[in-house]
């Protein structure tokens, strides 16, 4: 799949996406809201349960709890990494959350599993607030254009975003 500011195309069809408010860099930090350019990996993801039934995929998908959490403090020990609690003592993102965004997302492997802090925590792939919405970095698509992707994506593919 082929990201650009104008949209993504991901075998022979265009499909339009959100990126990051910050656009597109090749130097990536903590809270810059830029979708970092490279080559990513989908590594896995999680769903709501509560809202819908698992995403046909290859993928390794997971549902999301209540205490389901992903670290973006550059302090914390498990910076950019999936933690759980309900009380968590560093900065975090509550992946189940009341707006449809993480009703399913995909992990990439930009700065995970292992992450070097400021270089950029929760790199998803998700669902878009609204069409061309802005994100804090990730990659957001409709729902149906992201069912759609999930059908078909291989271990095999690449995110390329230039």
């Amino acid at each position: 799949m082929i990201v650009t500011r104008w949209g993504a195309r991901f075998m022979g069809r265009h499909i339009p996406c959100a990126i990051g408010r910050g656009g597109m860099t090749g130097s990536k930090h903590e809270g810059d809201g830029a979708t970092p350019r490279g080559v990513w990996m989908l590594a896995a993801g999680m769903y709501r349960a509560d809202r819908r039934a698992a995403p046909h995929t290859t993928l390794s998908l997971r549902p999301i709890g209540p205490p389901d959490r992903w670290s973006d403090d550059v302090d914390d020990p498990q910076y950019n990494q999936h933690v759980r609690g309900y009380s968590y003592g560093f900065s975090h993102e509550k992946l189940r959350m009341g707006a449809p965004l993480y009703d399913v997302f995909l992990i990439s492997d930009w700065n995970w599993p292992v992450a070097t802090p400021g270089q950029g925590s929760a790199i998803f792939v998700h669902n878009w607030r609204r069409p061309r919405f802005p994100t804090a970095g990730c990659i957001a698509f409709a729902p149906k254009d992201l069912n759609w992707i999930l059908a078909r994506w291989q271990i095999r593919n690449r995110i390329i975003v230039r």
